[in-house]
């Protein structure tokens, strides 16, 4: 019956950070450090806002491209946050970056063309690049201090190259790419004329001095598409709230894809997502950054080595020297010490191993004892 289906989706996966956090919980890992979800609740102002836009009876459909007053609200943070300025027509509210990400991917991308991957990378792009038809094009930035230089990218760009996509800070590394990478993707998208695919979903969970990212070179804005997330910043993952944002001509044709896939964002959600955009994270960035400090001393003290996170939440030592595979590593820790992490090659990096610490102290310090235990045997 195979045969009746869309034949790419021969060539997708299923997630395999999904995967292997199942396989984990099978072999009784209870100290799990695999899933980027923060430990917070979501701020109470914004479940009250949520609620009174339940009250208030907003239940309906609401505009396709989103409430007019959430995306006011949007394009006032993003002048205020980010000194850019987009008009709420720029602007469409989505069901978390997932489908803002897979509506500029599936907007842009023609069979063949080819996409820049900046590896390690979220497995998501390399997904939906190749269900659209197109291919990724591997930069492993391991090679170069995770950072990109002139010549990695310029080796990358062909003829057919369509799009690069970014990330910083990075999932799974941590690691911010600098005001010099940057510009080699500026310099590299005014010669070539490609698109940048930026996703934001991090870029509020910084630790040291927030860098503004490649948005702020407005002179090619026309080539640069913003995905962003409620999820991260303000622990509200299960709210399924984001929002894309770019030049008028690819959002007016982006919005067909997201009119199609979803109709419409929920109504009273948008409401909280008002409030959440005023909220200070500064709390929450605080309590990472304390986990984050705790977790390298660990790292280092076992003799790993690995790039020091500038944001987001999670650490990425490097396993090469003990002769595994990532999966092997993984499987093995879970089943002897009850530690759940998640694979390098879940990033196409198959050399690392990606360990979470938003979660609480409690699991965090089980879960580090329990991996200095497993190196200990190796």
């Amino acid at each position: 019956m195979k045969e009746l289906l869309n034949h790419r989706l021969e060539h997708l996966e299923q997630s395999l950070i999904r995967k292997f956090n199942e396989i984990a919980l099978s072999l009784g890992a209870k100290h799990d450090l695999t899933l980027g979800e923060p430990d917070f609740d979501t701020p109470e102002e914004t479940k009250q806002g949520a609620i009174r836009a339940l009250e208030a009876g907003k239940t309906n459909y609401g505009a396709s491209y989103g409430n007019s007053d959430f995306r006011t609200a949007i394009q006032a943070f993003e002048k205020r946050v980010n000194h850019v300025d987009y008009d709420i027509s720029e602007i469409v509210v989505t069901t978390g970056a997932t489908e803002s990400l897979t509506a500029a991917l599936l907007t842009m991308l023609n069979p063949g063309d080819e996409v820049i991957n900046l590896i390690p990378a979220y497995p998501l792009y390399k997904n939906v690049v190749t269900f659209a038809g197109g291919k990724t094009v591997n930069v492993d930035l391991s090679k170069n201090d995770f950072q990109l230089s002139t010549e990695m990218l310029e080796a990358a760009i062909t003829e057919k190259t369509k799009a690069i996509i970014l990330t910083s800070p990075n999932n799974p590394t941590g690691t911010m790419l600098s005001d010099e990478s940057l510009a080699v993707v500026y310099e590299a998208v005014k010669k070539h004329k490609f698109l940048v695919l930026s996703d934001d979903v991090y870029n509020q969970i910084v630790y040291d001095e927030r860098r503004l990212g490649i948005s702020k070179y407005q002179d090619i804005r026309d080539y640069i598409i913003v995905c962003q997330s409620f999820s991260k910043p303000y622990a509200m993952t299960g709210w399924r709230l984001g929002y894309l944002m770019g030049p008028l001509w690819f959002i007016e044709e982006a919005f067909k894809i997201h009119q199609y896939m979803v109709t419409a964002v929920n109504t009273f959600i948008q409401d909280g997502g008002i409030i959440a955009l005023d909220y200070d994270v500064s709390e929450m960035i605080e309590s990472y950054r304390e986990r984050r400090n705790y977790t390298l001393e660990r790292l280092q003290k076992m003799g790993l080595e690995m790039p020091s996170p500038d944001g987001a939440f999670y650490a990425f030592p490097s396993i090469k020297k003990f002769g595994l595979t990532s999966w092997e590593f993984c499987e093995q820790l879970a089943r002897t010490e009850a530690v759940a992490l998640v694979p390098g090659i879940c990033f196409e990096a198959d050399d690392h191993i990606r360990v979470s610490y938003c979660v609480d102290s409690e699991t965090l310090t089980a879960g580090m004892d329990g991996l200095e235990r497993f190196i200990a045997t190796l």
